[in-house]
């Protein structure tokens, strides 16, 4: 039988370390309760532990590529495609962002190429930096919390 992977998709630059994985680590202990892989794009890079909200992830990768290959501007997107063009769906949490996440929005892209169904955890009132029309179009289920999302991911996946 087959095992479902859900890749977990949303803004990284500008967060600390904490705030960039805690929703994937229960998006991730929540899939595995129910038989699904989660990947986390922060999979294997905990030596970026040591980043805190003040500092925040930077947009270039510089500050830190040279940790390790994964790290790298390259490292990131070979990772980052490959995962979001292999899963079965894309599950991206956009909720609070304050501005627009480019790899967030080139994860979309890559996924909906693929025809793999997004769930985009979103605020109901269209009011997230991220709503574009072809953003929104790439879309197929929005959800306005983490816990309905992962019951989307789940019906989807049935």
């Amino acid at each position: 039988m087959k095992r479902y992977t859900v890749y977990l998709a949303g803004p990284i630059s500008g967060l600390g370390y904490a705030a960039a994985t805690d929703w994937r680590a229960s998006a991730i202990d929540w899939l595995e309760q129910h038989g699904i892989q989660g990947l986390s794009p922060l999979r294997a890079k905990d030596y970026l532990s040591h980043i805190t909200a003040d500092v925040g992830f930077s947009e270039t990768c510089e500050d830190y590529a040279q940790l390790s290959a994964l790290s790298t501007q390259r490292g990131v997107m070979d990772r980052d495609r490959f995962d979001a063009t292999r899963c079965d769906v894309l599950l991206v949490n956009l909720l609070g962002a304050t501005k627009v996440s480019v790899g967030t929005v080139m994860e979309i892209a890559w996924a909906d190429q693929k025809r793999t169904p997004i769930i985009a955890l979103i605020e109901a009132d269209r009011s997230n930096v991220h709503e574009h029309a072809m953003v929104n179009e790439a879309i197929g289920f929005r959800a306005p919390s983490l816990e309905e999302g992962l019951h989307l991911v789940r019906s989807i996946l049935a």
